[in-house]
């Protein structure tokens, strides 16, 4: 039986001391850092009026300072979230009730698994996920998702009774790679074949520099921003971030930014925006003014290999969906989210899906398993 504690809302991430909320996040993921969020608030990104109202819930330590917190939002839609609950939504509106507003436990915009349960006082897991239970149940909002949760959180939200989803990303693991040829000698010939004709025609006339710290200023800001907007107009219809959002993310946390352009004659013409983790590097956003064909693979997938090699990390993370990721040696693995739906029959009805899903998406992650272009005996 969880013990009675007290939690509390802040009015937002900026409006706890950095140090609180890093003492409880950790140092392991960068999107989940005191700097990054605020980031995101202050730049009016993830904001109420943005459809982000951040609500950051916490429950104090005996020392007075943060020991557990949620970093949540009220969220007046679905989008910038990556988990799909449209239908959800739709069901519930034409059932007449109100789906939005819903409470979110996430970080906005990124669909990077990590803890949602940030803790300096582990024992406090259980009670943390009653107090998201009590905001939703206390504001009759519809529901409460934690989305891309890690797999060691996701047995907490399961014994506290919420409803478990899973999907599927990509991601590459060093497998004792030293150098992008040792990752290549894995491959079955004619996928190692392919890759190198990919590089070398996406590389064609180009010069990739990695940027990252005191070396990225804001001309090079200027120039992703570009980019970004280009592929935010063709995805979303509008980008999701603010052109300050990049000015802050290298004011605060340069050192956690690996910016790789794509240079013509000395001018930007692509790039790639990546977080580098404890262990991972995440690439999260992409765009381009001049069309080469392959510079995509070549920015977001092979020069990401080559970065996390050269930093000795294991992984690479390199966002939503993409099936094309499988053939350049990214692997599928599953991703985690977890529901709090308090109304009993649509609960029932959402249980039903979801154990539906479950049963496809294992059966997808074994099929594009059986379709990775490594040898068969390092498969």
């Amino acid at each position: 039986m969880v013990e009675p504690v007290t939690a509390r809302t802040a009015e937002g991430v900026a409006n706890i001391a950095a140090a609180d909320w890093d003492a409880c996040a950790g140092p392991d993921n960068p999107f989940l850092s005191h700097a990054f969020l605020s980031a995101l608030e202050e730049s009016g990104s993830a904001s109420a009026r943005a459809g982000w109202q951040p609500l950051p819930i916490l429950i104090d330590g005996e020392d007075g300072k943060p020991a557990a917190i949620l970093p949540a939002y009220a969220k007046s839609h679905s989008q910038g979230e990556y988990v799909f609950d449209h239908a959800w939504a739709d069901a519930w509106q034409r059932a007449g009730g109100d789906y939005y507003p819903k409470l979110q436990l996430a970080v906005p915009f990124s669909p990077v698994p990590g803890p949602r349960l940030l803790l300096r006082d582990p024992a406090l897991a259980p009670a943390l996920i009653a107090a998201a239970e009590a905001v939703v149940e206390q504001n009759g909002l519809s529901s409460c998702h934690a989305t891309f949760v890690a797999p060691e959180q996701i047995p907490l939200f399961e014994a506290a009774g919420w409803l478990i989803r899973t999907d599927r990303q990509f991601h590459w693991r060093n497998r004792g790679y030293e150098s992008f040829e040792d990752f290549l000698g894995a491959l079955a010939s004619r996928k190692r074949k392919a890759i190198r004709k990919e590089r070398a025609a996406a590389s064609a006339g180009l010069e990739i520099v990695h940027l990252t710290g005191a070396e990225i200023g804001e001309v090079h800001w200027d120039a992703f921003w570009r980019f970004y907007q280009d592929t935010g107009a063709r995805k979303w219809g509008r980008p999701y971030l603010t052109r300050r959002f990049f000015s802050l993310l290298g004011e605060r946390m340069a050192d956690r930014v690996l910016l790789m352009l794509a240079l013509r004659n000395g001018v930007p013409i692509a790039g790639a925006l990546n977080m580098i983790g404890a262990d991972t590097l995440y690439g999260r956003y992409w765009g381009c003014t001049e069309e080469v064909p392959f510079l995509h693979f070549e920015l977001c997938y092979y020069q990401a290999i080559d970065a996390a090699l050269a930093r000795g990390l294991s992984t690479v993370e390199a966002g939503a969906q993409g099936e094309h990721k499988l053939a350049r040696g990214y692997e599928p693995v599953p991703t985690y989210s977890a529901h709090f739906i308090p109304h009993a029959g649509f609960r029932r009805a959402v249980a039903d899906y979801l154990e539906r899903e479950r049963e496809a998406v294992a059966q997808d992650i074994e099929i594009l398993g059986s379709f990775a272009p490594f040898k068969k005996s390092d498969a």
